[in-house]
């Protein structure tokens, strides 16, 4: 059911003659979307408010925002007060004679007024703009009894608000309010709300103001109001009581006793289902669309577009309005649609909040310099907010320099089609081959060279992983450690690097550094002295960098080259690691680096990196033109 609909029906109840008057109830979670529903049942009541026969005043009420020094009884019953005194005031100046007629209605306004506990509601007259004649402050205090307004041979009556139903029932009944068909006060927020404001706004409306003529709409979660009643009266005070008419039928809980005896009846709001869910992260991107913003008349025809499309159950005919073109915004809906109406069960404001989210953390990205397209940072954000376990799986992985590995491995698992067991034993067989064939080329040519150690990618993969895999646009080949760290930072994570012993730390960071002075704080005896094993973890760890971290990736290959130069049996590990770099994220810096190296081989390598270079765009051209031209004069490092 759309919130237009649940707002229609809470109309018809508000309205209906049988009902009157009305407690009605709008439950759901919070963020469900029930202020939304609660500005659609005040616009509908507008809309059917016939101001001359039948006028419908409707008032809004937000105990979470009222003044505690004032108290919620008295705000409550202060807002419908001067709701009235202003369609009175309306009636007067709308009318020569009226202000005779308006005597009696004047005078029960003001008795009511005097009725409220003006000890606690000081600042209420202070601040409020009812004009009936209100005690002025001077003369509430210390007022204990007012005077009968029937003549002097009547008793004072007692101050409070004894007798005030009655009274406020009389004041609905009049000839100047004949005219009004209901007084609907829209009340939300009190899931929010304290639990003293809690219990005295729902006594309030059941005590004082629950007479003919008067409508209440409570937007809050049934059950939050509940735990508040709880604490308020325990159950220990209230015994349950059973269904005459069943005894099968389970004890309802006093608490919820007490709320139904207020509240008639309840109108659940739903979650938003998987079609509603596209449609409004759609609606909620073209509303936040940067260039080529839409105006609030094409924004309400899309709106009106997916209502035309609720019944079909899909946006994929969604007919933009003047040519304008929504396909971007209408793909990420789709794309996101599943995970987000899962994760955020249907729920408008935490998957609006997602959005905001996602916007703010690219804007931010941005001013640091980190530039990424805005789809790749919804990937990232649905594994952050949604997904965290994965996320600190995905972060582990940049600590120990294996993210690209990973994520290659990972997205290569999660789109290759399923294969049946038959198909696999074999694959595993033609696999076990192909490495025995390598292993035993690599014995006949390089018998005596240090190898890097192999890397063991994870294929256990969790399901929400690999389903999150899935999601475009693959992320191996982009430089996400910037963003990683970012995004690390705000929670809080520090990202040590983890793949290195701790006495080899300092060292790989001189090595890759981007200042010339830190690089020669390490001098060609200390690195020939190192033993090869830690010679083999640094070329390894170096290696990482700099095909994983774009902006280390120059001080990175300096330093492979120079422990390929201290250390020939890692040179043919060095060879691998500058061709495992990828060619289009090169830096025309490093490009000269790599023509400039005297290793042998390392011409081949070149070849191979300038072969994956697109003619066809002029960087990667420039990258080709660096790797290709050998320097003026060969260098040694």
């Amino acid at each position: 059911m759309s919130a237009r609909a649940i707002a229609e029906t809470v109309s018809d109840a508000v309205l209906d003659d049988a009902l009157d008057p009305l407690a009605i109830g709008l439950s759901g979670p919070w963020g469900s979307g029930k202020t939304t529903v609660l500005e659609l049942v005040k616009k509908d009541l507008d809309q059917r408010s016939d101001p001359e026969a039948a006028k419908i005043i409707t008032v809004r009420t937000d105990p979470w925002r009222y003044d505690p020094a004032v108290g919620a009884k008295e705000t409550l019953i202060g807002e419908v007060l001067e709701a009235l005194a202003a369609e009175l005031a309306q009636q007067v100046a709308e009318q020569d004679a009226a202000q005779t007629r308006t005597d009696k209605a004047k005078k029960l306004l003001k008795k009511l007024s005097d009725r409220v506990d003006w000890s606690k509601a000081i600042r209420l007259a202070a601040k409020s703009s009812l004009t009936l004649q209100l005690p002025g402050i001077d003369d509430v205090i210390g007022l204990i009894r007012e005077k009968s307004d029937e003549g002097d041979d009547q008793p004072d009556q007692p101050r409070g608000l004894a007798g005030f139903k009655a009274e406020f029932a009389e004041l609905m009944g009049t000839d100047e309010l004949a005219h009004v068909k209901r007084v609907a006060v829209l009340v939300d927020d009190l899931d929010r709300c304290l639990v003293d404001t809690v219990v005295e706004t729902l006594e309030t409306i059941r005590l004082f103001l629950s007479v003919t003529g008067m409508s209440f709409v409570i937007a809050a979660d049934e059950e939050r109001v509940a735990e508040a009643i709880r604490t308020k009266l325990p159950e220990s005070t209230m015994p349950p009581e059973r269904a005459e008419s069943d005894e099968s039928l389970p004890a309802e809980p006093p608490s919820k006793l007490y709320l139904h005896k207020i509240v008639q009846t309840t109108v659940p709001l739903p979650a938003l289902g998987a079609f509603d869910t596209e449609a409004y992260v759609l609606l909620l991107q073209l509303q936040n669309r940067l260039e080529s913003p839409l105006t609030q008349d094409q924004l309400q025809r899309v709106i009106d577009e997916c209502q035309r499309l609720r019944g079909v159950g899909v946006l994929d005919d969604l007919q933009a309005p003047d040519g304008l073109d929504v396909q971007h915004e209408l793909s990420f809906a789709h794309r996101l649609t599943t995970i987000l109406y899962e994760k955020l069960r249907g729920n408008p404001r935490r998957i609006k909040r997602f959005l905001n989210d996602l916007n703010i953390r690219r804007s931010i990205a941005a001013r640091r310099g980190i530039h990424l397209e805005f789809e790749v940072v919804a990937k990232l954000m649905v594994l952050e907010v949604l997904l965290p376990d994965q996320f600190q799986a995905v972060l582990s992985w940049l600590r120990t320099g294996e993210l690209r590995d990973h994520l290659e491995s990972l997205e290569s698992l999660a789109n290759k089609p399923k294969i049946t067991p038959e198909e696999e034993s074999v694959d595993r067989v033609e696999r076990a081959s192909l490495l025995a064939a390598g292993e035993e080329d690599r014995s006949e040519g390089q018998s005596d060279e240090v190898t890097i150690p192999s890397l063991a990618v994870a294929t256990d993969f969790a399901d929400d992983l690999l389903r999150w895999a899935k999601l475009p646009p693959d992320l191996h080949e982009i430089d996400l450690s910037p963003y990683l760290h970012l995004a690390a930072s705000f929670r809080g994570d520090l990202l040590v690097s983890a793949e290195l012993p701790q006495r080899l730390r300092d060292l790989a960071a001189q090595l890759a550094s981007a200042r010339t002075v830190d690089r020669h704080q390490v001098s060609e005896e200390s690195l020939a002295a190192l033993p090869p094993e830690d010679i083999a973890q640094l070329v390894r760890h170096l290696s990482l960098r700099a095909r994983d971290r774009i902006q280390e990736q120059r001080g990175a290959v300096t330093g492979i080259g120079r422990l390929a130069q201290a250390h020939p049996p890692v040179r043919g590990s060095a060879l691998d690691a500058f061709r495992r770099l990828p060619a289009k994220d090169l830096q025309v810096g490093t490009a000269i680096h790599l023509a400039g190296l005297q290793i042998p081989g390392m011409q081949n390598v070149i070849a191979d990196l300038a072969s994956r270079l697109s003619d066809d765009d002029k960087r990667q051209r420039e990258i080709k033109r660096a790797l290709t031209t050998p320097p003026p004069r060969r260098r040694q490092t």
